[in-house]
């Protein structure tokens, strides 16, 4: 959640005199910072000063891009440099294989799964380039969940907003403070799935 306040200061600042120039510091949050931005920014528009819809395609265009720059990266993880970057952001030797055969037969699962738990995105989007996925088939299953995903942020930020839209003109960093309370719960639930999958796995393994 780094730079977190500064984002949203930025946007604060950006909005009255240049929505569209918000819209796009919005863009870079998603991508930087995820769905905590997104949350954030769906405040605003509750609270009626962006577009509830400007805000959900700058989240799905962030989503997107992030999503692609790693399917990209795996794309070329036969050279030796791009593989130790690889082995580094969680696509190690031992799931290589596995996360690479997976993507082949059970993409749409891989996809779904991902950006419901973002921790296991990027060895999965990894895997997708490094498999050699064909990019119009992964964008076919990347742009319709990360649309649901961004619509579902966009709702809670949203209904957040709206209800406190006045507190929000005398005291903007609730957006802060609303954002951070998302992410944690967030992590929280991605935490306890990751734990609950790994140990369904072990439980497989054993049997």
């Amino acid at each position: 959640m780094f730079g977190l306040a500064d984002t949203v200061a930025a946007l604060l600042a950006a909005i009255p005199a240049a929505p569209v120039r918000s819209l796009l510091v919005i863009g870079v949050g998603a991508f930087l910072e995820g769905p905590i931005v997104t949350v954030a920014a769906a405040a605003l528009a509750g609270a009626g000063q962006l577009p509830w819809w400007g805000v959900w395609l700058a989240a799905l265009v962030a989503d997107v891009v992030g999503d692609t720059a790693l399917y990209a990266l795996g794309r070329n993880g036969d050279r030796p440099a791009v593989a130790r970057v690889l082995n580094r952001l969680g696509l190690t030797e031992e799931r290589r294989e596995v996360l690479t055969r997976e993507v082949h037969t059970h993409l749409p699962r891989i996809v779904i799964g991902a950006k419901l738990v973002d921790i296991g995105a990027i060895p999965a989007y990894l895997a997708a380039g490094l498999s050699k996925v064909g990019y119009r088939r992964f964008l076919a299953w990347i742009i319709p969940t990360s649309a649901v995903r961004a619509a579902v942020l966009v709702g809670i930020g949203y209904a957040a907003g709206d209800r406190l839209a006045t507190d929000l003109e005398s005291r903007p960093w609730l957006l802060v403070v609303g954002g951070i309370a998302v992410g944690l719960t967030l992590v929280l639930g991605r935490t306890a799935i990751v734990r609950a999958t790994g140990s369904r796995r072990r439980a497989d393994a054993r049997s």
